[in-house]
């Protein structure tokens, strides 16, 4: 993923942000915003032709050194490219990426209501930690999100 892909990445964020089961947020970010965010070599983007059909990327969950081993995932795929198995081989690839790179936690927080990333994330090795209940207001209204990870099993 580079800024080639910027204007159809933060397209599909923002559909993922306009169904609200994906995210507090409200806004996809600017590009330089997203950029600064995401960690370098661990931003992928699932093509077809020239037309961006997912994408994922990592962020570090806290600056201090001993997390530098701890990331949060985004993973979102265009609504018409879904149950075609681009979040699965997306969160892969991501996997394996920052395997390579010595990251041995990918954690991520999900919408309960939010069945289909649950079950994908479960179907590549992650678990539920727990819930993290009424975490924060969701237009107006107190959301859970569930707590996953996936430790690696080779770091």
């Amino acid at each position: 993923m580079d800024a080639e892909h910027a204007d159809q990445v933060l397209a599909i964020y923002q559909a993922g942000i306009d169904e609200g089961e994906a995210t507090f947020e409200t806004a996809a970010p600017t590009w330089d915003e997203f950029d600064a965010a995401k960690l370098a070599g661990h931003r992928l983007v699932a093509l077809d032709g020239g037309t961006v059909l997912g994408w994922a990327a990592v962020g570090a969950v806290s600056g201090r050194c001993v997390y530098g081993g701890v990331v949060e995932h985004s993973l979102y795929v265009h609504p018409d490219a879904r149950g075609r198995g681009v979040g699965l081989a997306l969160l892969r690839a991501l996997l394996v990426s920052t395997e390579a790179a010595g990251i041995w936690t990918v954690q991520a927080g999900i919408f309960p209501e939010n069945a289909a990333s649950l079950a994908l994330h479960r179907k590549a090795g992650f678990r539920t930690i727990g819930v993290r209940e009424r975490i924060g207001r969701h237009h107006g209204r107190w959301r859970d999100v569930v707590l996953l990870e996936r430790r690696s099993p080779l770091i």
